[in-house]
């Protein structure tokens, strides 16, 4: 089971484990928990929800007293299968449920993980550092890249091992060109852990697979088209920044605060679209506000043909307060579009990144776009399928989610000398922090004095489209990359070359 997305609202005029209750009933009665799917255990859907265990408890009895769930033995809580009363309400409602290959997905589901193999982890790991340049350089000693993540604990065994089950039984099907969307069993997937985790609505026929944010960009141009208007935020994610700008499209920036993307002046640059990343803006971490949220999707819908394009590159991992919903979750218009990527959550060589689009423009897909093939080789998208169906990489995130929250909680513990020159922001959640000099320190000293003893950080011009007249400095620190060890004789050089 993935993450459980819920709304809960204290001035609903309901207790909290009714709310629970009847999220994961409906979830249950629509189809989108599926007969033996497991559910998440009390104390770890209490910890999601910053809940009381009891409060989840009594959510579970009611739906166990109703017949909803079951409780196995050592194993959990299991969706109980509710075939006969679907069909009642489909009969009533006059539609038949959309669940192609729903055996195949429960069966892949219900499948139990098998133990990680360690035997050769230590080579693989110590061949991807290599490959990836983190080592060995004489001139950095520690990388506090914000885009680094920690590869150590990613599980080759398992793989390896659905590699050569997939190799072993492939055919001729396998082989060939596949659907320019992507395979419908991974949308399927996709559709089904977005909508557990980040509360997206959708379903299989609105993904777009593709390798790479890059590459489902440049589709979204084709279907945007030429000659548009488009805000981004200011700093931004500066990729994206230098992709759009090779469409030659016109950019306006705005600036950001502690909300993210100051909303109220979009009325005066008359775009097209907005490029945005609500629930962990790059690079300050800023997470929008419900009331920005609304006021940004108000302004969408104003116009035909508005849209804004949400980027949730790292919601995956949060480390206080309660899970925060997409902004595609609360837009009942059809104007969000929404892109994510396994590369933070998996691993970048992945490559395998999804768009979600509005009905409008998936159907502008399918007149003008259908030609396109899929980006991504059907083996890996099929390997991709098999690591998420069979509770992999529900696994693999948790793993990483503690490992990360160490991480980041060691880091914020040696930064604590450096509270009275720095002030700090962007702690909550991802994987780097922010550092902001309280004195007259630039950027560029502070990167120079960090290189001399042998630590490389990241200035926050970096993401600036433009650069303001008077700015302190600010560098990014990150940690996804780095070792306890690293990250505590880091931070000590740091604290040398700053204090």
């Amino acid at each position: 089971m993935y993450d459980m997305t819920i709304q809960l609202r204290t001035d609903a005029g309901k207790r909290l484990y009714e709310q629970i209750y009847e999220h994961i009933r409906q979830e249950i009665r629509e189809g989108k928990l599926l007969a033996g799917e497991r559910l998440p255990s009390t104390r770890y859907l209490a910890e999601y929800l910053q809940v009381s265990r009891s409060t989840v408890d009594c959510a579970y009895d009611q739906l166990l007293s109703e017949g909803y769930i079951e409780a196995r033995p050592y194993r959990g809580y299991f969706v109980c299968s509710l075939e006969d009363m679907l069909d009642i309400r489909m009969e009533e409602s006059g539609s038949v449920p959309a669940s192609p290959r729903q055996g195949d997905e429960e069966g892949a589901l219900r499948e139990e993980g098998k133990a990680q193999e360690n035997c050769s982890r230590d080579a693989e790991e110590g061949l991807w550092q290599s490959v990836c340049g983190r080592k060995g350089r004489a001139d950095c000693l520690y990388d506090f890249s914000p885009n680094g993540i920690d590869m150590s604990a990613f599980p080759f065994g398992v793989w390896k091992r659905i590699t050569r089950d997939i190799l072993n039984d492939a055919n001729g099907e396998l082989l060939s060109q596949g659907e320019p969307q992507g395979d419908y069993d991974l949308r399927l997937t996709i559709s089904r852990y977005l909508h557990s985790s980040r509360g997206v609505n959708c379903s299989p026929e609105q993904i777009l697979v593709g390798a790479g944010n890059d590459y489902l960009l440049m589709l979204l141009e084709k279907l945007l088209g030429k000659g548009k208007r488009i805000v981004m935020e200011n700093p931004t994610y500066k990729r994206a920044y230098r992709i759009f700008h090779s469409f030659d499209y016109e950019i306006v920036t705005v600036d950001t605060d502690a909300g993210g993307m100051l909303v109220s002046g979009l009325q005066e640059t008359r775009a097209d679209a907005v490029y945005v990343m609500p629930s962990h803006q790059f690079p300050t971490g800023a997470v929008m506000p419900i009331g920005r949220r609304t006021e940004l999707l108000r302004w969408a819908n104003q116009v035909p043909d508005r849209y804004v394009i949400e980027d949730d590159y790292d919601s995956e991992f949060r480390y206080r307060g309660k899970p925060i919903p997409s902004l595609q979750a609360s837009d009942q218009g059809g104007r969000v579009i929404y892109i994510g990527t396994f590369s933070k959550a998996i691993a970048p060589a992945i490559r395998v990144s999804y768009m979600v689009l509005p009905q409008e423009l998936l159907e502008r897909y399918l007149r003008c776009c259908f030609f396109y093939s899929c980006t991504v080789s059907r083996i890996d998208q099929r390997i991709l399928n098999e690591f998420i169906g069979r509770g992999y990489f529900e696994r693999h995130l948790n793993k990483m989610r503690k490992r990360y929250h160490a991480k980041h909680d060691l880091l914020l513990e040696c930064l604590k000398p450096f509270e009275t020159a720095f002030s700090l922001s962007g702690e909550d959640a991802g994987l780097h922090i922010l550092l902001r000099a309280r004195g007259n320190a630039t950027e560029e000293e502070l990167l120079g004095a960090a290189a001399k003893r042998g630590v490389k950080v990241y200035g926050l011009s970096e993401s600036l489209v433009k650069t303001p007249g008077s700015e302190h400095g600010t560098v990014l620190l990150g940690f996804g990359a780095l070792n306890e060890r690293e990250i505590e004789a880091g931070a000590a050089l740091l604290q040398e070359a700053w204090l």
